[in-house]
């Protein structure tokens, strides 16, 4: 039998973490003077207290580490347990909202989707709308250390192929992987404050520059307005687009450049291959919306990169109301959604790394086909691929295609129509944000959704965030046997 307290004991200390940020809201609420500080106080004082009370009552089952069943089981467990805790301020606060929204609401901080439930954030306390923040911001420096140190060693969607390249043909350069973990984080601070020095340099409040860094560098979306990132249309969309780029690059390449390998950054292919898709697609919405509609080749080019590098990134946030472009960018919005950033970055969706090992694979059997006799490999940055890791990324394809299929067809019996249904599984799935249509698209939310519809998104957006191998698992017989 699998023993829990290990697992129990980590799920309590990161409870008690997040019981202690929600100080930093209460503070914010105190400064305000809206008298909501004691809903950040009494939430903090549940979440701490529960969090210390499990932490040492499995603390006597902590051992030297985790069997591979123990980090499946911590894997998903923390991302179950945190929104619940989370979710407590939405409950309390000046939203008071239902058990069901306001988890759905943790849940999508946590995950860094950014799909809301919340009107009326325009006259929301600025506890809450830290809060907001805050979550998104944790769960993104939350998934950076899931993608480098957990999900290579669970073989989960063909990560393994970053299990070498992070903690061991890097050794030269890089320290062990608990200081990687540090320097990342130190990388992921530096640049949230660099951001909200540059946001506040170009005209947003002291307030609105830190929130938006939060959610920025996280590529979460969650915004201090119900017009998301329209409120400040102009330089600071530019600011934007680059901060969300460079959040959807691999950490690991930024603590390389800051141990002396200056070099390593610029030559990988998977950040080769996510900035060329990010200049194609800009390049080409940007001719459309200077043909189409009355728009200045600045305001064309400004528009595209923002909600393309937003989109493509799975931040989520949106300048204008793009549903009104018409039906091609609409399309290309939808299917870039399902791109995704790079391996080891706060961004979310499929990854570009896994394009480019299909892309190999499918080269590879062209030239099998046209040279029967001869002998062909698969390459990925210069390196040959394993056929676990082949197997390893189509078992994520078509995890990933029939998981949407059976989402949509979910939410499609909850009364939703076919365009509703089918991007609210995407992009619960690939953790993007907004979806399409008049309800769940760039100018609604998901508030209007059934109970039963927000239960099946939230689980969608722990699946779709866990690289959905890694919580489908929990599910087989194999999993559970001795």
């Amino acid at each position: 039998m699998t023993d829990m307290r290990p697992v129990g004991y980590v799920i309590g200390l990161l409870v008690a973490i997040l019981g202690a940020t929600m100080m930093l809201p209460m503070a914010a609420d105190f400064i305000e003077g809206r008298g909501e500080w004691h809903v950040f106080l009494e939430s903090g004082i549940i979440t701490i207290l529960t969090g210390v009370i499990l932490a040492m009552s499995c603390s006597n089952g902590v051992g030297e580490g985790l069997t591979i069943r123990q980090t499946f089981l911590l894997t998903t467990g923390v991302w179950v347990a945190l929104p619940f805790f989370g979710a407590i301020p939405f409950l309390f606060g000046e939203t008071e909202l239902r058990f069901v929204d306001a988890y759905f609401e943790a849940m999508s901080g946590l995950t860094t989707t950014g799909s809301t439930v919340i009107s009326g954030l325009d006259d929301l306390p600025q506890g809450l709308l830290l809060w907001r923040g805050l979550l998104q911001w944790l769960g993104g420096i939350g998934i950076i250390v899931v993608a480098m140190v957990f999900l290579p060693e669970l073989r989960v969607g063909g990560m393994q192929i970053f299990r070498s390249e992070g903690f061991e043909t890097m050794g030269k350069i890089l320290p062990r992987a608990q200081e990687i973990a540090g320097q990342i984080s130190l990388i992921y601070v530096f640049l949230t404050v660099v951001c909200a020095l540059v946001y506040a340099a170009l005209g947003m409040g002291f307030f609105d520059a830190v929130v938006h860094a939060l959610t920025t560098i996280s590529t979460g979306g969650f915004s201090n307005y119900d017009a998301s990132f329209g409120t400040f249309s102009g330089p600071a969309e530019y600011a934007a687009a680059v901060f969300m780029i460079l959040a959807a690059l691999p950490f690991v390449r930024y603590v390389q450049f800051a141990n002396g390998n200056t070099s390593s950054i610029w030559k990988d292919s998977q950040i080769q291959a996510f900035l060329g898709t990010i200049a194609v697609l800009v390049i080409i919405m940007a001719v459309y919306l200077t043909s189409v509609f009355p728009h200045h080749w600045e305001q064309a080019v400004r528009e595209s990169l923002f909600n393309i590098t937003s989109i493509i990134s799975g931040t989520g946030y949106a300048s204008v109301d793009y549903m009104g472009w018409g039906s091609f960018p609409i399309m290309m919005f939808f299917l870039i959604g399902l791109i995704g950033g790079c391996a080891g970055s706060t961004a979310c969706s499929i990854k570009i790394f896994r394009y480019q090992l299909l892309f190999a694979s499918i080269k590879t059997q062209i030239r099998r086909i046209r040279s029967p006799h001869g002998v062909f490999t698969p390459q990925y940055d210069g390196r040959s691929i394993g056929p676990d890791v082949l197997t390893s990324v189509m078992s994520f394809f078509m995890f990933f295609v029939v998981s949407l299929g059976v989402l949509a067809w979910a939410l499609a019996l909850t009364g939703l129509d076919f365009i509703t249904a089918v991007s609210g599984a995407a992009t619960a799935l690939a953790n993007v944000g907004p979806g399409l249509g008049d309800q769940i698209g760039p100018a609604g939310n998901f508030a209007g959704l059934s109970d039963t519809a927000k239960w099946l998104l939230s689980i969608g957006m722990l699946v779709g965030r866990l690289e959905l191998l890694a919580v489908y698992a929990l599910f087989t017989v194999q999993f559970w046997r001795n």
